[in-house]
């Protein structure tokens, strides 16, 4: 297996409007709450060289330069870069403007449960496939359940039985938004951040969970603790 730079960019901003404070509040006893989470669960890992901490937000960067890391860069982004209605296209654009590594993990401090051993794993399975032609890997969840369309009609049943057993639907993959991986010229050529043949990581519920509102800060933290343990 060849090995290539790997960087994890890491992007944060200013005014969170569904979470007030929603990445620097205390969570699960941790003081920096969503951010130092994640700092420490990526510098944990064995498989990333670099560290890209994006962010307009000064409580944000300040979270994250108490860590001193030979591997973490810590950039302040554009303003235009960082509001509500920032184009996320605009954004991949940007990404391969602050780093020269091979492949790029896109992240979120608001999946808290993906730690150090997703994410290796994850790198892992992706830089195996790279022979096989694969040029990125997104992280999905597996979903086999009755989903209707706006006119009542079941849209993944491919069976000839109206009620088949829900494991004989055919599987959807929702995104969980733990790791966007793919190489460099996916966002330089293609720009995008998943590629034209991409990998499935398929993970479980517990570790993709994502904090949108309010309820799910709650709710992960309670997760957190039963999963690591409560952090001093």
């Amino acid at each position: 297996m060849s090995y290539n730079k790997v960087a994890f960019y890491l992007p944060t901003r200013k005014g969170s409007e569904r979470v007030k404070n929603k990445n620097t509040r205390p969570f699960a006893g941790i003081e920096g709450g969503l951010v130092e989470n994640k700092v420490r669960q990526i510098f944990a890992t064995k498989l990333v060289d670099e560290i890209i901490f994006s962010s307009n937000d000064e409580t944000c960067m300040a979270v994250a330069e108490r860590y001193k890391d030979s591997r973490l860069r810590i950039i302040e982004r554009p303003t235009e870069l960082c509001l509500s209605s920032t184009n996320l296209q605009d954004l991949i654009y940007y990404v391969p403007t602050v780093t020269d590594a091979d492949h790029i993990l896109w992240g979120h401090v608001t999946t808290p449960l993906c730690g150090a051993d997703q994410y290796d794993a994850g790198i892992k399975f992706y830089l195996e496939k790279l022979d096989e032609g694969y040029d990125s890997l997104v992280g999905v969840t597996e979903f086999k359940n009755f989903l209707l369309n706006k006119e009542g009609k079941l849209i993944n049943n491919t069976t000839d039985i109206p009620w088949p057993r829900t494991q004989d639907l055919e599987a959807l993959y929702p995104i969980n938004h733990t790791m966007f991986l793919a190489k460099r010229e996916v966002y330089t050529e293609q720009k995008n951040r998943i590629g034209k043949k991409p990998l499935l990581y398929i993970m479980d519920e517990l570790h993709s969970f994502d904090i949108d509102w309010p309820d799910d800060f709650i709710i992960a933290e309670v997760m957190y603790k039963n999963l690591y343990g409560k952090k001093d």
